[in-house]
């Protein structure tokens, strides 16, 4: 049901956990382009056909390394398991220059030889081995990363400690596309054995294949073995005169004559013929065996069939087969090991029944308590990874949860787990390398790439003109950039065994990713522009609603759309008269206030409250609608009755790039499986959105809506005078004395006010 009609959107929330997902595929900005497209990094060739060019930055040098040839040595080829990781490109050609002098050949050996004593990468006169000059670039990458960070510092800092008790968490952005919007908790529970630190997260469909890769799960580690087995195959005689071929070009030939009732025609006659003869000749070979005179006849008797039909028409024939025989022979077969060891690198995965973790509220302190041990059932599969050192984590993949029997909330739900006891904060993001997952804060640069990539998504750019061009080209440069590192690094990377060679390319990447990050949002800053009615990138930019940082306010960290942020006055015209609303349904205003947070059903389950309270919270997993909470949009009630929350200013909200909405009551569904789905009502239009009548209707926001920030409710309405009383108490003894940027006095009022 929609809001107004079930508990389940009423007064329990959550920080970003487990995040939500959006109605449709989170778009893939980083994807490869698939066969055939054009890859010209030029732009000249990029896109579809009449779609506009794009003018790519110049790369910039790369960085010499004297100690490091750009090329292979003379007579060696680069590893094939280098080739796999590089894809199908071939490296860049190197840049041919004029023959050196003597001199200058000698000036250049000297200065590198110094750079080499300098960074110690010789000792004695003897060569690093490959691994320590793969782990020195690891060690300079990082020294780079930190540089980088005090100039573009983390959007939002990891603590080292989350707050132990806060319900809703520390939320964090990553960096990369691995996560949802990029979003990331922190909570630390209350334990009888200290504290249990837990990042929750929600990571995309397109990061999933990563993270399996990372692991070793039972029944997918297969080992091949011999076994006899029975077969049907044809003869040889069969194969090297191509009789069934010859038998079926006849048959089909005439088959489609008789089908649409054409004469026959001289070239299937000629067909015919062509298969007669074949057969006759192996049928009057005297030295062929038995079978294969069976074998001939079974191809004769169809052919007097074809000519049957050539002389005298009629129905079509039935169906022909080629002539098999049964032979047992010995075939190599790939079968699952259940309980094999985990293959070298990777981390042993338990395959169990879907879970939630069951922590408590405490009402009366507000604090959230965990043992680390107890979870609640949910309807799916999960894996339980052993990360080593007392770490953990659980994961719900999206291969194994079939969205028609399984809870659709839960796919893609990440949890990482510390051993008991506080300070793991940074530790926990850290972690994330471990499952192949980007693991470092998001800057400001990383924070814009992701704020467009919403906006595409929320204003529905994905098919603009041009757009497809631009993001082929940002991928493009960010593929030439690893060409360009792996060229330059050849003679070490060669030295490599496979798992050095891979844990040296995932830094390759994340380096790569760092330097052309600029460059790539810059290519798709000006696609967005151009397609939302500005002429420029830099043009968009400069507009009043442009935020490319999320907002932090209270306890969520959501990203704005900036046809909304750039047009306020236009949205508050459309949505005049007009409100949007929730509904407690009996649910206690003051335990929600308490919270600060209106949060999804998911969100409820990681703070500690039980579940039950709602009359669809399973229907809604099942949907997905358990990753949102519910509002509806109405006219302005003079007369609202108590228990209610209260938008008079829909701008407030209707800037976030997270909501979905429909026209009826849908369960929220985003679950193209489920039969409440429906692709062709869902909208994230604001201004289709203001004018929606249906008395069901729904607004789905995803994670929840902070009520003490800045998306505090305009009006709060409560049942009683005394219950207002109390609750003015309790914000005021907190020190929140306004709401959205109002007096709380203003903000609170009654039944009896109207």
């Amino acid at each position: 049901m929609g809001t107004g009609s079930k508990s389940s959107h009423q007064s329990y929330a959550v920080s970003p956990t487990a995040l939500a997902e959006a109605p449709a595929a989170p778009l893939d900005i980083t994807g490869a382009p698939s066969a055939g497209e054009g890859t010209d990094l030029t732009g000249a060739a990029a896109g579809a056909a009449g779609e506009p060019a794009f003018e790519v930055p110049e790369l910039p040098e790369p960085v010499v390394e004297p100690a490091l040839p750009a090329e292979p040595p003379a007579g060696e080829e680069a590893p094939a398991e280098l080739d796999a990781l590089l894809g199908a490109e071939s490296e860049p050609e190197p840049v041919v220059s004029a023959e050196p002098s003597e001199e200058e050949t000698q000036e250049a050996s000297a200065e590198a030889e110094g750079v080499v004593a300098e960074g110690e990468l010789q000792s004695s006169g003897e060569e690093p081995a490959a691994e320590e000059a793969v782990l020195l670039q690891a060690e300079d990458i990082e020294d780079v990363q930190e540089e980088e960070e005090e100039t573009d510092p983390p959007l939002t800092p990891v603590p080292a400690a989350p707050p132990v008790g806060e319900p809703t968490g520390t939320p964090i952005l990553v960096g990369g596309d691995d996560f949802i919007n990029s979003e990331a908790t922190l909570v630390a529970y209350n334990s009888p054995d200290g504290p249990r630190e837990v990042l929750l997260t929600h990571i995309s469909e397109e990061a999933e294949e990563k993270l399996l890769d990372a692991l070793s799960i039972p029944g997918t580690h297969m080992e091949e073995i011999q076994v006899e087995e029975e077969v049907k195959e044809r003869l040889d005689l069969d194969k090297e005169n191509k009789l069934a071929e010859l038998t079926k070009t006849a048959v089909s030939s005439v088959q489609h004559k008789l089908k649409t009732g054409s004469e026959m025609s001289d070239a299937s006659i000629a067909k015919h013929q062509a298969a007669v003869d074949a057969v006759s000749a192996v049928l009057n070979d005297p030295s062929i065996s038995d079978d294969e005179k069976t074998m001939a006849q079974h191809y004769m008797d169809q052919l007097n069939v074809v000519k049957d039909k050539i002389d005298n028409g009629g129905a079509p024939m039935p169906w022909m087969d080629a002539y098999e025989v049964t032979a047992t022979k010995m075939v190599t077969k790939q079968i699952p090991v259940p309980d094999g060891e985990p293959e070298p690198g990777t981390l042993a995965a338990t395959v169990r029944k879907a879970s939630r973790i069951q922590a408590h509220l405490d009402p009366a302190t507000g604090q959230t308590s965990w043992d680390g041990v107890t979870r609640s059932s949910a309807k799916g599969t999960e894996y339980e990874i052993d990360m080593g050192d007392g770490w953990k984590a659980v994961y719900r993949p999206y291969k194994d949860n079939d969205p028609k029997h399984t809870e659709f909330s839960l796919r893609g739900q990440l949890e990482v787990h510390a051993p008991a006891g506080a300070g793991h904060g940074k530790d926990l993001v850290d972690r994330l390398e471990q499952l192949h997952l980007m693991n470092k804060p998001m800057t400001a640069a990383e924070g814009e790439w992701t704020y467009l990539a919403n906006n595409i998504q929320a204003q529905g750019l994905e098919g603009s003109a041009g757009m497809k061009a631009a993001m082929e080209t940002a991928q493009g440069l960010q593929d030439l950039q690893v060409q360009e590192i792996v060229h330059q690094r050849m003679e070490s990377l060669m030295g490599l065994d496979s798992d050095a060679l891979q844990t040296a390319m995932k830094r390759i990447h994340l380096e790569a990713s760092h330097k052309v990050l600029p460059m790539k949002v810059e290519v798709v800053r000006d696609a967005v522009a151009k397609a939302s009615g500005f002429s420029s990138g830099a043009e968009l930019a400069a507009s009043s609603g442009y935020e490319p940082t999320p907002s932090t306010s209270g306890k969520w960290l959501t990203w704005s759309r900036f046809d909304v942020t750039g047009n306020k006055a236009e949205i508050q015209s459309a949505f005049k008269g007009r409100s949007l609303s929730h509904n407690l349904n009996g649910g206690d205003l003051a335990s929600l206030l308490g919270v600060g947070v209106l949060a999804s059903t998911e969100k409820r389950a990681v703070m500690g409250i039980g579940g039950g309270l709602g009359l669809s919270e399973q229907a809604d997993k099942m949907t997905g609608g358990a990753n949102s909470v519910f509002l509806r949009v109405k006219k302005t009630p003079a007369k609202p009755g108590g228990g209610r929350l209260i938008w008079d200013d829909p701008s407030v909200l209707m800037q976030r790039s997270d909501y979905y909405a429909y026209n009826g009551d849908h369960y929220g569904a985003i679950n193209p499986a489920h039969h409440n789905y429906n692709a062709g009502a869902i909208t994230r239009d604001p201004m289709k959105i203001a004018k929606f009548t249906g008395s069901s209707n729904e607004i789905m926001f995803r994670n929840g809506i902070d009520l003490l920030g800045a998306e505090a409710p305009s009006r709060i309405v409560c049942h009683t005078a005394a219950e207002r009383s109390s609750i003015l108490a309790s914000l005021t003894a907190r020190g929140i004395t306004q709401l959205g940027g109002k007096p709380v006095e203003d903000v609170l009022c009654t039944e009896a006010d109207y």
